[in-house]
Parts: C-alpha cells; structure tokens; sequence
C-alpha cells in the first residue's frame, strides 16, 4: 500500500476454512471439533491436535519423535504420552483393540493415517458477527499429502548445495502475500480489537512470531525460529516494551497465522510476522509489524543480507520494530541495541541451531551444535549461555546427571565474563542454584539483573521462584503476579503459582491454573489444591488423569500415592514412591521441592520414617518454606515426632536467615 494512503473504513475479514472428511468423519480445524455426520464426538486439545497431524500428514509414516515435537513444543514428554494420545484417537474414531483402520503403528517407528482424505476448503468473509461463504470448490482428494512436520536440521557442511529460486519469482510471491494480508487487515480497521489480557499494563505488547520459510527446503528451515528468537533476546533489554519469550511463539511454526486469534492468544496488541527465503549466499527478509488492534501495518519491508551476515539479521529487525512503535529507549539500552562484536559466521550458524534444536527438546544435538559454535569462535556469550541451558535440561530430562549440572555452571560463569549484564546467563544460573539447594545465590544474581530490565517477565517469575524456596511466600506471590502482569502467558503452561498453594489461598491458587489443560503437572497441581480442600474425590480424580497423562512424571507418582492412601492401599503407595525416590538418585535430579511432596505422600500412607527421611533431604536440600512446613496440614501424621521438630527448626534457622539478608 502506498504511503500516507487510508484504508477504506469498512470491515471485512476473509478467511480460508478447511475441512477434512475420510470415512463418515469430518473434521474442522477452524471449529475444533470431530463430526460423525451430525454427532459432534467429544475430543481433548491434545487429542484433536493429534488427529489433525495425522489426518493432514495422511498417507505418510510421521516419527514418534517428530508427532511428539510438534505436540509438545515447550516441554520434555515421555513416550508413554504419545501413546495414549494416539489410543484416544482410536478409541474417538471407533477403532477397537488389535483395528488399525484409521491409524496404522509402524513398530518402533512411528504412526501413519492410512484412510483416504477428502480436503473441503472456502472462503468466508464477516465483519465478526457473521460470516458468509464466498465460494466452495468441489470435494478434491488429495494424493500427495502435506508434509506439517520436517526432519531435524541438518548439520551444516561446507558443500551443502543450494536451491535455486530466482528472486524475481519470489519477490512477486512476496509481494502477492503482502498485499492480500494488507488488503484484509486494512479492511477489517473498523473491527473492535480482540479482547487482551494486558488490561492495566501500559507496556506496548509484542509477539514475534517464528519466521515463515517460502522455499520448501528443510535444510533451512531452522532459520525461522533462531532468527525470531534474537530479535526476542535482543528486544528483551528494552523496558518500555514487553516481548513474550520464543517458548510462547513456538507453537506457531510452520502454521497458518490468525492475526486477531494469535493476538488473543498471545495477550498482545502487536505482532511481527515475516517470510524469508534463503538463495545461496543471500538472504531475502519481508517482515511485516502489524498492530492487532487497528489491523493497521506499522512497517513492512524486505530486507535483504549476505549469508554471513546472519548476526546482522537481529539488530536491524529490532531496530526498526522500536522504531515502528515509538518506544524510548534509555542511553543503556540504545547502546544495547547496536550490533554485537563479530561473531564467527559459521559459529552463528551452529549457535542458530542449536536454539532451534532445544526449542524441539532434542537436547542431545542441541549440545553438540552449541559445544561446535563454541569451539569455533569461545567469545560470543550466548552462545555459553544456551549451552549451559541445554546441559542443564539434559541433566535434568535426560540422565545427565550432576557432571552436566557443573557443565552448565560453567558455561553460565563463562557467558557472564564476556557480557556481565546478560539477562539470559543470569535468569539459567539462578534457576540452577534455586534447584540444587543455593537459593541464597540466586537472588543477587537476579536483582542484579533488574538494571538491564526491571520489566522483564521471566526475571520477575524467577525471582518469586527463588522467594518461594526461601518461605518469603507473600513476596512469592507479588513477583509472580507481576511476570503474569507483564506477560498472561508467563509460565502458564508449564509451571504453578505455588505460593498461594502454601499460604493455603487455595481457591486463588486454582484460578491461577489454566482452566483447561492436559499437562499432567498442572493436573497434578489441581488435584493437590483440591486434596488440601479434602475434596478427594475429584482430587483423585486429576491425580489419575496426571499419571495416566505421564506416569514418570515425579509429581504424578506423587498424586497416584496419595490416590492410594485414598484408597487405603499403602503398599501399592509406599512402592511408586521408592521408585520415584530412585529415579531422583539415579538422574542426581536435585528438586528439593519434589522431594518436599515425596516426603507428604509418605506420612500420608503412615510410613513415618520414610516421611521424615526424605523431608531431611528436602530440607537440607535447599527447600526452607518454615511458614509453609511449619503449618501444613499434610505433616500432621509427623507431628510430635522429636525429629520432625529438629528439622523444622532447621528449616526455620535458614529462612529466619534468608530473611534478614534480602528484606
């Protein structure tokens, strides 16, 4: 569109709704709903997100590792979920023990959707009231279906061909997209903006969303998470705006984008998406920063780098969306904003990789790719940084054990010897030392970190974590309520607003889970509110469906525990709870707080020297919640026991001390 032409004021959105129907089934992603002819088959967000890749990925085997990347982008699962992901499927689509009419098991491989699929789209256009169909072509079957999950990224060689796309093609191509996109948004500027979750916070709100990839070339498709990702790290040392972090956006890789829905979503009121194609030694950028509440364009342009110059691509993205929002910067933070020191192009491409590896969980790759990006050039500090990440997960997800706990130590300490202000080396760091019992560590480390940002959500959700460890559970509470003021989606979805919990505000501690959620921590966390309520029946309830969800999760064996003391079944308990206290020595995991709600399922099935074992270790472990411990409902089987009084009087020494060093 021109510039300083208007709009027209009329609204009008127009989207591309498709169906897929195979045997009596149809299926409608824009609805999210399965169909037997008119029936409506009840399905779970995951379980619906499951049949959609297969149905849209039909006739072609997808890996137990790719299906379980793309469902579970943000998180470390275990197979068994897949594999009852993939049985709820079967079991909605009719499918009986030893059937495979729908989905065929490739042992040891993978899972393939073998029916025929009809793919059914139009065009419907409505000003958000109402929607009217535009055009509906004729049922077509399509033979080659679409490939929605790619391979790892490939390593990168020196003599990797290139596909050859002739910039003329692509930049009609471009341009195409970019003016339907403006012709709808600018349409659709009279809508009212999508209801946001931001209400109350001044801060603009952006989401950058991972970049979309125009050529079909797997060999590069890394590069649209990675680079999205330094444009969030680089634009998370600006104050005066709040960027959600790449484990919110990830889920929308490779995707068809909503604006207003993403929005929404996202608790955003602006977006940034873009398309890239990569030809030989040149890259070709088309980013486009949309305000989600007007529909209006604040910048668009196409962008064009040498290969080499990748570092380049997150400085003068940034630079241009705080210009396209106005946003004042401080002279430490333009400062900030300007290139970083060279880096090694080949050490930036394996650094790309490696963030774009983690971001799948594939953590073991992901090592490799940082561990080379360093070794080929050991100065750029993130690269220290998400390394030490990356060994961090590892040990923690994966068996690495305590030499990797030391590895990611030392990379953090080396990532802040070349950038002391790092704001990611310092929010890993102290989550490692809030984990393995140095609190007392964590908290200087993040204050300090403060002076970079004091409007950066995960800092401000770290620092309750560490609060909370400590027994400052009232601090606990602001902190995090302030990372979820900043950012709704903070942590949602992965972690819990314990301090509530042990302040025993039980009723706002189940409002701060999310409504609907088939995360099997999450369930727990539900079900442990509601076991402190003694509303046991439905706290069993969620603690089977967290096992059932992921049964080597620690806090799911917790809650199946605690389901058979329910039961009064104490041998079947006291067993699942030596089998998560050895998987905890066998990973060296050292979760003080796990073990805190090990040692409550224990003196609930009245197995008092077992409690009191594994409170000991909790304890001196570095979880000294005095407040919490000192009056929880679930230690009362303890009380009156000598050395239940020793240890919370320990726990009560260290918090009184922790206390008085930070407030």
């Amino acid at each position: 569109m021109p510039k300083g032409s208007e709009p027209p004021e009329e609204f009008l959105f127009v989207t591309q709704v498709r169906l897929y129907e195979f045997g009596p089934f149809t299926l409608d992603p824009d609805q999210h709903v399965l169909r037997k002819g008119q029936d409506c088959i009840p399905l779970t967000p995951k379980t619906f997100d499951t049949l959609l890749l297969l149905v849209r990925c039909h006739g072609r085997m997808l890996t137990k590792e790719e299906l379980m990347r793309a469902l579970w982008p943000d998180s470390f699962v275990e197979e068994s979920n897949l594999t009852q992901q993939i049985s709820m499927v079967r079991r909605a689509l009719g499918e009986s023990a030893g059937e495979a009419r729908f989905v065929v098991t490739i042992p040891a491989r993978g899972y393939r959707f073998a029916v025929d699929v009809n793919e059914r789209s139009r065009l419907t256009a409505g000003n958000g009231d109402s929607n009217t169909s535009l055009e509906e072509p004729a049922n077509t079957t399509t033979t080659s279906p679409p490939t929605m999950v790619g391979p790892a990224p490939a390593v990168p060689t020196a003599s990797a061909p290139a596909t050859i796309v002739p910039w003329k093609l692509i930049a009609i191509f471009s341009l195409a997209l970019a003016l339907a996109a403006a012709f709808y948004l600018f349409r659709a500027r009279g809508a009212q903006p999508p209801a946001s979750s931001t209400t109350g916070n001044a801060l603009p709100t952006l989401a950058i969303l991972p970049f979309h990839n125009l050529q079909p070339d797997a060999g590069n498709d890394f590069l649209g998470f990675s680079l999205a990702d330094a444009v969030i790290t680089k634009l998370g040392y600006v104050s005066a705006l709040s960027v959600r972090p790449s484990s919110a956006v990830e889920k929308y890789r490779n995707g068809i984008i909503d604006i207003p829905k993403v929005a929404t979503d996202l608790g955003v009121n602006t977006l940034l998406t873009a398309n890239f194609v990569r030809e030989g030694d040149r890259l070709r950028l088309t980013p486009q920063l949309i305000d989600s509440r007007t529909q209006k364009i604040l910048w668009r342009e196409t962008l064009d780098f040498r290969y080499e110059n990748l570092l380049t691509v997150q400085d003068e993205v940034a630079v241009k969306i705080v210009d396209g929002l106005a946003v004042h910067l401080s002279p430490s933070e333009a400062q900030r904003l300007k290139g970083d020191a060279p880096v090694s192009p080949m050490a930036y491409e394996y650094y790309l990789r490696g963030i774009d590896l983690y971001s799948r969980n594939d953590f073991m790759t992901a090592i490799k790719m940082l561990e080379k990006s360093a070794e080929i050039d050991p100065k750029y500090a993130l690269t220290w940084a998400h390394l030490g990440k990356a060994y961090q997960a590892n040990a923690s997800f994966n068996f690495g054990g305590g030499n990797q706990y030391r590895s990611a130590l030392a990379a953090y300490q080396r990532a802040l010897v070349l950038d002391p202000n790092q704001i990611e080396a310092r929010i890993f760091m102290a989550n490692l030392f809030t984990d393995t019992g140095r609190v007392e560590e964590a908290v200087p480390i993040l204050r300090q970190a403060f002076t970079s940002n004091p409007n950066h959500a995960e800092l401000h959700w770290e620092l309750g974590y560490a609060y909370r460890f400590g027994g400052m559970l009232k601090e606990s509470a602001a902190e995090c309520e302030r990372a979820r003021q900043l950012d709704p989606g903070v942590k949602l979805n992965s972690s819990a607003l314990n301090a509530y919990l042990y302040r025993g505000e039980y009723e706002k501690f189940l409002a701060s889970l999310p409504v609907l959620s088939d995360v099997a921590f999450l369930v727990f966390y539900r079900g442990f509110a509601e076991y402190y309520q003694k509303n046991y029946t439905a706290a069993a309830q969620d603690f089977e469906i967290a096992f059932r969800l992921d049964p080597n999760l620690v806090q799911a064996e917790v809650g199946e525990a605690l389901r058979y003391a329910l039961s009064h079944q104490k041998q079947q308990g006291t067993a699942l709870l030596h089998q998560a206290e050895q998987k905890i020595e066998q990973r060296d995991v050292r979760d003080p707080e796990a073990l805190y709600k090990i040692a409550q399922a224990y003196a609930a099935l009245g197995d008092t020297d077992s409690a009191l074992r594994v409170l000991e270790r909790s304890i001196n472990g570095g979880f000294f919640a005095y407040p919490y411990q000192s009056n929880d409902p679930l230690l009362a089987p303890l009380r009156g026991q000598p050395r239940l009084a020793t240890l919370l009087e320990q726990s009560r020494a260290r918090h009184e001390a922790f206390q008085a060093k930070f407030f």
